[in-house]
């Protein structure tokens, strides 16, 4: 794939159908390299790189969760705030069931299965933000506006520094 073909993944179909503009970025995935290599390699704030988070409830519900590159999610605070008894990590295999996307490469757009999807509240408070496009080594620029356009989110303050 060239830098200049921007990959058909099921993120950039959900936009697209619901003529959501975004801006697409490539860089070169490491594994664990996580958002600070990639806020690194694009130059660009990590605090505005947002990570697609998979959880899984109690009661066997995948959730979504977004959150800030350079914050982490208390899941002790977020399970109060969503009123569950309680939340892990979601596994790899039953993340990609879900979702239809590889760990690596995880958006919350255009998803396998339909996922309650809740956001870091402060995520709002950043005009543009940047966000896995369905594919490693792949994120796209987007607004905020539209990030609420595009999906019904949930807002909540879970977060913890890292």
């Amino acid at each position: 794939m060239s830098k200049k073909e921007i990959p058909v993944t099921q993120a950039i179909r959900f936009l697209k159908q619901k003529s959501i503009p975004y801006e697409p970025y490539f860089y070169e995935y490491e594994e664990k390299g996580g958002t600070s290599q990639t806020a690194r390699e694009l130059g660009i704030d990590e605090h505005s790189i947002i990570k697609t988070l998979v959880f899984e409830t109690d009661s066997k519900e995948i959730i979504i969760m977004l959150q800030h590159g350079d914050l982490s999610v208390s899941q002790k605070e977020l399970t109060r705030q969503i009123g569950v008894k309680s939340i892990e990590k979601c596994d790899e295999k039953k993340a990609q069931n879900a979702t239809g996307y590889q760990f690596g490469g995880t958006s919350p757009f255009g998803t396998k299965k339909p996922i309650s999807v809740y956001a870091e509240a402060s995520i709002f408070d950043l005009e543009k933000i940047y966000i896995n496009g369905g594919k490693r080594g792949f994120i796209i620029g987007i607004s905020t506006a539209d990030l609420n356009k595009a999906l019904i989110i949930t807002k909540v303050n879970a977060n913890i520094a890292k």
